[in-house]
This record gives C-alpha cells, sequence and structure tokens, in this order.
C-alpha cells in the first residue's frame, strides 16, 4: 500500500534508467525484472539510511560510510536496512574513494534481491537525478495526454443515444480491462470487456457491496463487537494483504469510525459509507466506484495490469455515469412516488397529476434505429435525455410523459412521435395521437413528427353528432382492428402502399388485399377524394 506521505509522482522503469547511454549505468547485481520501478533519486552515505528513505528510492553511494576493513556482516546490514525501507535500487559511483563496486556489496545485494547498478566515474549523482527525473516528466506528460484522450472519448460516448453502454465499451478500452454498472440489488445492469476470472468476479461483487449506503443507525445487541486496535478483523479470503495492525486498507477505513462506539444495547452511528475501494484478487486489479446519485449504483473495474492515470480515467467514467443513472432523490421523485401510490389505491389519475408538477404534458413514442427493442437502461437514457422520468418501456416502443414547458427536440438513433400539449384527463388520447405520429415518422423516414393540434373543418360539428356519424360509417369494419388501423394509416399517407407497409411492418400486399377489403365492406371507392376525405374525418372520431 502507498504511503500517503509519499509524494504521487509517476514511477520510471529502472530499464528506461539503463537505457540512457549518456550515463553508461550498467546492473552487476540483483534481479533482471523489468517491473522495477523507481520513484526518485536520493544521494546519502549513511551507515543506516533507512530513516531518510520514504520507498521507492534509488539511492545513490561513493562508499564514504563503508569503514575500512568492512566484512560481508556489515554489507549485509547496510543492505537488508535499504530493503527494509523500501528502497528500489542501489547506485554505487566508482571513484574517487573505491576503484570497483566492493564484492561483498556485490553478495549482499544478491542475497536480497536488491538491484545494483554500477555508476561510472564520468557520471555525477546530480546527472542521473536530473534523468530521473526528466524521465519522469515524460512519464507524467504521456499520462496527462492519455488521461486527456480518455476524457474526451468517454465524453463523446457520453453522448449517444443509448451512453451507458458505451461509455463502459470505452472505459474497458481504454483501461484494457473489465467494466461494468452495478444495479442497488448487486445485479449487473451491463458490462464491456474480458470478464475477470471467477474468484476475481466474485471478489470485485463483494467490493461494490461494501460502498452501498447503509442504514442511518445499526443496534449493537447481537452485532460482532466494534473493532478496536488490537482486536483486527480477520481479512477475507482473497483480500489485500493485511496493513498495519494487521487490518486489511478497506477494513481499516471502515471499521476505524467505530472505535468508541456506543455502549452495548444501545444504537450507535454508523460509519462512513466509502466512495471508492481496491483489492487484487489473483493478479487481477480490481476497483469500485460509488456514483454519487445516492441509489446504490456502483461502477466496477478489473484490469490485469494497473497503471498511472487508471484511476483518474475511471473517476471520468463514474463522474459520467452519475448524470446517466437518473436523478437524485428530490421533492419531486418523491411527489412523483405518492402520485404512483394513489394511482394503484385507485385514485382518478386527473386527481393526482398535479403532484407531477406540470398541468400539460407530451405524450412521446419513441422507437430506436436498431433492430433489438430497448431494454430498459436504453429507455432510461431516453428519459434523461428528453428531461423526464417518467418512462415506459412498451415492447419494440418506449413512451415519455414530458412536461409541455420542456422541448421535444430530434434525437439521434430515435424516430419520436409527439402528441399536442394536453391535460392529465386527455392522456389517453394523447397516447393515441403520439402512437399515429411515430407510425407515419417511421413510415416517412421522418426523425421526429408531431401531431397536429391546429382547428380543423370537423371542429364545427358537435362532438356527438361526429362521433355518431363515425360509428354508422365505419360499422362494417369496426369489428376488425386490422383493417381500421390500415385504412387509418393508408389514409395519413396519401394512399402510398408502400409506406403504409413499413409503418405497420406488414408487406406491401398485405396492405393491398386490407385495404380492398376495406373498399368492399364499405362499398366505397377509395380513389374518390370526397370518399376518402370523408373516412377520414370518422377515423379521427374514432
Amino acid at each position: 500500500m502507498t504511503d500517503p506521505m509519499v509524494p504521487p509522482t509517476p514511477p520510471v522503469h529502472l530499464q528506461a534508467l539503463l537505457a540512457r547511454e549518456d550515463l553508461g549505468l550498467r546492473r552487476i547485481a540483483g534481479p533482471d525484472d523489468p517491473g522495477t520501478v523507481i520513484r526518485w533519486a536520493h544521494a546519502s552515505e549513511m551507515a543506516d539510511p533507512y530513516p531518510y528513505l520514504l520507498g521507492g528510492e534509488l539511492l545513490l553511494s561513493a562508499g564514504v560510510h563503508i569503514p575500512e576493513g568492512a566484512g560481508p556482516g556489515y554489507f549485509d546490514a547496510y543492505v537488508s536496512r535499504i530493503v527494509a525501507a523500501g528502497g528500489a535500487a542501489l547506485g554505487f559511483g566508482v571513484a574517487p574513494v573505491h576503484e570497483a563496486v566492493p564484492k561483498a556489496l556485490v553478495e549482499a545485494c544478491e542475497m536480497h534481491g536488491l538491484p545494483l547498478l554500477e555508476v561510472p566515474p564520468r557520471t555525477t549523482f546530480s546527472a542521473v537525478a536530473r534523468a530521473v527525473w526528466q524521465l519522469m516528466a515524460q512519464a507524467r506528460l504521456a499520462e496527462l495526454r492519455r488521461v486527456t484522450e480518455a476524457q474526451q472519448s468517454l465524453a463523446a460516448a457520453a453522448t449517444r443515444p443509448d451512453p451507458l453502454r458505451p461509455v463502459l465499451r470505452r472505459l474497458a478500452q481504454r483501461l484494457n480491462g473489465w467494466a461494468a454498472l452495478y444495479a442497488p440489488d448487486t445485479t449487473e445492469l451491463a458490462a464491456s470487456g474480458p470478464p475477470p476470472p471467477p474468484t476475481a468476479h466474485q471478489a470485485l461483487t463483494n467490493l461494490t457491496q461494501a460502498l452501498r449506503p447503509s442504514d442511518p443507525t445499526t443496534p449493537a445487541a447481537g452485532s460482532p463487537p466494534p473493532a478496536t486496535v488490537g482486536s483486527p478483523p480477520a481479512a477475507a479470503a482473497g483480500s489485500r494483504a493485511a496493513g498495519a495492525m494487521g487490518v486489511p486498507p478497506l477494513e481499516r477505513s471502515r471499521e476505524w469510525g467505530r472505535v468508541g462506539a456506543a455502549a452495548p444495547g444501545k444504537h450507535r452511528q454508523a460509519p462512513p459509507t466509502p466512495t471508492s475501494a481496491s483489492d487484487t484478487v489473483d493478479g487481477t486489479h480490481l476497483a469500485a466506484y460509488a456514483l454519487g446519485t445516492g441509489h446504490g449504483f456502483v461502477l466496477a473495474v478489473a484490469t490485469p495490469h494497473r497503471t498511472p492515470g487508471d484511476h483518474t480515467i475511471a473517476s471520468v467514467a463514474a463522474a459520467l455515469l452519475t448524470l446517466l443513472t437518473g436523478q437524485l432523490r428530490s421533492s419531486t421523485a418523491t411527489a412523483r412516488s405518492s402520485a404512483l401510490v394513489r394511482l394503484l389505491l385507485g385514485t382518478p389519475p386527473p386527481e393526482v397529476a398535479h403532484l407531477l408538477g406540470a398541468e400539460r404534458w407530451h405524450m412521446v413514442h419513441a422507437r430506436p434505429d436498431g433492430q433489438a427493442p430497448p431494454d430498459p437502461l436504453t429507455a432510461a437514457a431516453l428519459g434523461t435525455a428528453l428531461g423526464s422520468a417518467l418512462v415506459d418501456p412498451a415492447g419494440e416502443t418506449v413512451r415519455v410523459l414530458v412536461p409541455a414547458d420542456h422541448p421535444v427536440e430530434p434525437l439521434p438513433g430515435w424516430t419520436l412521435g409527439v402528441s399536442t400539449a394536453v391535460a392529465p384527463e386527455d392522456w389517453p388520447a394523447a397516447d393515441t395521437q403520439a402512437a399515429r405520429a411515430l407510425a407515419r415518422a417511421r413510415a416517412t423516414r421522418t426523425r421526429l413528427l408531431r401531431h397536429g393540434d391546429r382547428p380543423a373543418l370537423a371542429d364545427l360539428v358537435p362532438p356527438h353528432d361526429a362521433d355518431a356519424h363515425a360509428r354508422s360509417l365505419l360499422a362494417p369494419i369496426a369489428a376488425t382492428p386490422a383493417l381500421t388501423d390500415t385504412l387509418r394509416t393508408w389514409l395519413s399517407l396519401h394512399g402510398s402502399w408502400d409506406r403504409t407497409a413499413v409503418a405497420l411492418s406488414v408487406h406491401r400486399n398485405t396492405v393491398r388485399q386490407r385495404i380492398a377489403r376495406c373498399a368492399a365492406l364499405l362499398d366505397a371507392d377509395l380513389d374518390d377524394p370526397d370518399v376518402r376525405m370523408e373516412l377520414w374525418f370518422a377515423l379521427r372520431r374514432t
């Protein structure tokens, strides 16, 4: 675990430093591990450098501290203290004190697994330190460029019609791993990338549960005693090795808040819920981020390697997903819940509509461009884009109630049919208007089509007389909805066989057969514009 006192400098691979020809460094002992990294260079001639090291240093020494006649015991103690302090490597300067690296030092570094570098006489320690900082600057620049490109890519994905999956897909690609969105009930809503091994997958699921909001109070009676210093909880199987005081880092952060809790038999305040957590299981790096909606959504990430910038990139994705996973629990959301409960208990819709916050509404029917029917995530994203949480994914069509003061504009990837603005008691009629507008929009390949709301000649006829005339005229086909729907669509599309077939998702020959059947049953010439006008007048009343 990284010491919080250590400055967050980007690590530099030791191989990159050895590759600098201007330095002439040479590895003469220790493991040849390509994963060895150093975080800075530090020169010291102390016989015990332990108190002056933070960890991750390339320690530089000319051997001034080595007493005359020093034996293997001295070098063994010296190297062991460097290793205990977390030193990454030791650089030994040849001349002016020593003409060669002491053999006993080489043997001690080999035994303790500490990389030992020979610094030639022409290379000063300041040159080595400068090279380290140059490599760090290059690493920082590469990290910033990577984070910036990832942020732009994630932001572009968030503008897609169905943004949740594109954001997860881009995140998995940028991290070269697996990303998933967990619902409040711990189920995976969506995922992208190669899944982690089963053990790591289960550990990541467990990690997400630690980030879920807990009850504000927890009864002390019958529950495990609070953790205290000296009696840490046991680490879970497969979790990260215990840190200081034997408590795993995640558990320690969750349990420290319980020290000094209320006496048994009383309620104590629950510890704060962490916003992120990480672990490593079977070589797979795991991370989980609680989304800021407060509803329990969690972003989970699993990567085979952890590189600088991963946390920043995942945090950007978490911020975007927070905006895409719903609205904060507010008075508006509470009012919607109240309206739903009243409807379920039998209250008429007009009496609860005021709880939804608008007097007039548009009904919107939407169909995605793809072949697959929209799932709840896609429907929720559509509702967010339209500015409404009142969404109903009904089969292949998504229905959304949108307040009239929210403009409905075309959306990429969707075909929309919009009703006129109506009061709650007219919602059923608006639903019919939106359905017909959507059918026409699909038939004419228009992104958005609105139902007309201007006054018409039909308004001059009393509604009762108009309804009676419509029922009488359409009686021969009223018992067959397929015929009335086909006739209505065909007339609305000016008698186009192909467009009607597209709108109804049937073959054009089926349209021809149904229209011929309507003409026969109605005993009417459907090529006559006066007949068409009269039938259209009647169909608008049904």
